[in-house]
C-alpha cells in the first residue's frame, strides 16, 4: 500500500480501498500470505523443486506456485497462519479451493500447450510464530 493509500496488486493493478479500517486485517494476512508463499517457494527450491511461476492468475482462480520435481508439473498452495486459533493452515484448503486450483491448473495447462503431462496438487503448510516457522509439504494432497 503507498502511503496515500493505494493498493499495488502482484500484476500492476490498483485498487483504491473506501475505508482503511476495513483493509487493515486484510493487509496483515495478505502480507502474511505473501511472506508464507516466499518461505514455500524457498523450502520446495531446497528440496530440489524447480519454480515455474508464482501467483499465476487466470480467469480460473489462481495458483500460488507452479514447480516442476522431476518430469512432474506441481500446482502448489501454499496456507500461512500465525497461529492455530483456526485450525491449523492446511484445513483451509477447501473442496471450492481445490476445484477452483484445478480449473486454475488446467487452464495453465491450455495455455502452454501440455498434453499428457504428469501432474500432482500439493499443498505448503506455513505456521509462524515468534520469528520462526514451520513448514509442513503434504505430497498429492488432492486428486482430480
Amino acid at each position: 500500500m503507498t502511503s496515500d493509500g493505494v493498493i499495488t496488486g502482484l500484476e500492476g493493478k490498483e485498487e483504491t480501498p473506501a475505508d482503511d479500517s476495513k483493509t487493515a486485517p486484510r493487509g496483515r494476512n495478505r502480507d502474511t500470505g505473501i511472506g508464507g508463499e516466499s518461505l514455500a517457494a524457498g523450502y520446495l527450491m531446497s528440496k530440489g523443486l524447480r519454480i515455474l511461476a508464482r501467483n499465476y492468475r487466470v480467469v480460473q482462480g489462481e495458483l500460488d506456485i507452479v514447480a516442476m520435481d522431476g518430469q512432474v508439473l506441481v500446482f502448489c498452495e501454499v496456507k500461512t497462519r500465525r497461529g492455530i486459533g483456526f485450525g491449523p493452515p492446511e484445513c483451509a484448503v477447501t473442496p471450492w479451493k481445490q476445484r477452483q486450483m484445478r480449473r486454475a491448473a488446467e487452464a495453465y495447462l491450455y495455455c502452454h500447450g501440455l498434453r499428457d503431462q504428469e501432474c500432482r496438487f500439493d499443498v505448503v503448510a506455513v505456521l509462524l510464530h515468534d520469528g520462526t516457522h514451520d513448514i509442513t509439504h503434504f505430497k498429492n494432497a488432492f486428486y482430480f
